[in-house]
This record gives structure tokens, sequence and C-alpha cells, in this order.
């Protein structure tokens, strides 16, 4: 094989989560879990085929593409948040609140409880062109 065959696909496409910086380790995997969770649902097209083994044992599909993990304060997180709006990106938003709840009703309860402007974001995720979702992260590192 050549070194082109082996080199990584490029995609036009970015799908990428934004932590606050001040997360606890559990905090970090919980929210990137959920928050992922939801973009298959709004664009199908980032999921692959489904996998199966030599022996033929079937498994679910997953992202075609990498998910790409950032950190940034709250104030970037807020900024993101806003930029992903305005560009109406795929997006996905995990609160504060939502550590305290124990299921999907509550979570969703918890977020429709409380203002745009006020969310208390810990997470968010989005999905689209890579250049405009590089824009939305601006200011946002790579997590460690």
């Amino acid at each position: 094989m050549s070194d082109r065959e082996n080199a990584p696909a490029r995609f036009d496409t970015k799908i990428a989560v934004l932590l606050r910086d001040d997360l606890q380790t559990w905090q970090r995997l919980n929210v990137t879990a959920f928050l992922v969770s939801g973009l298959g649902t709004e664009a199908p097209e980032v999921i692959g085929e489904p996998y199966a083994d030599a022996d033929d044992t079937p498994y679910l599909r997953m992202f075609r593409q990498p998910v790409l993990v950032f950190e940034g304060s709250k104030e970037t997180l807020t900024a993101a948040h806003g930029r992903a709006l305005a560009r109406a990106l795929p997006r996905a938003v995990f609160t504060s609140d939502l550590f305290v709840t124990g299921n999907d009703t509550d979570n969703r309860a918890a977020v429709r409880a409380v203002r745009r402007e006020d969310l208390d974001l810990v997470g968010i995720a989005v999905y689209g062109p890579r250049n405009v979702v590089d824009k939305v992260l601006k200011g946002a590192r790579m997590h460690p």
C-alpha cells in the first residue's frame, strides 16, 4: 500500500465537543457521551455502516469520522454557543443542572426551565462544515 492509501481521511465536516475546563474527569466523560449521542439523530450522515468481526458478530454503527474534544472557559463556551446558534449548526447542550437529574424527562425539564442566555453550560457539541465549526470554537483549545 502507498502512503496515500494509508493516510487518514480528511473530512469536509467536523464533529466537535467543547467542555468547560473546570470539570472533573468523570464529568468530562459523561458530558461528552451525552452530547455526541444527539448528533446522529439530527445528522444521520455522520453515522457509518454497521461493524462485524471475522465471525460475523454484528456491532452497532458508529460515527464515520473522529470526534474532536476541546476545552475552554465558561466565557469561551458561552461565546461558542452563540456562534453555533448564529450559524444554525446542529448542536447539543449540557448544563450544570444535568449533573443532579437522573433521567431524560428531568434533563429536558432542567434545560427548558432556563432562558438561553442564562444556561450554565458545561459542554456543547456541534457538527458542520469544518471551517464553520473552527470559527465557532475560536478561543478553545484541544483537550489534553
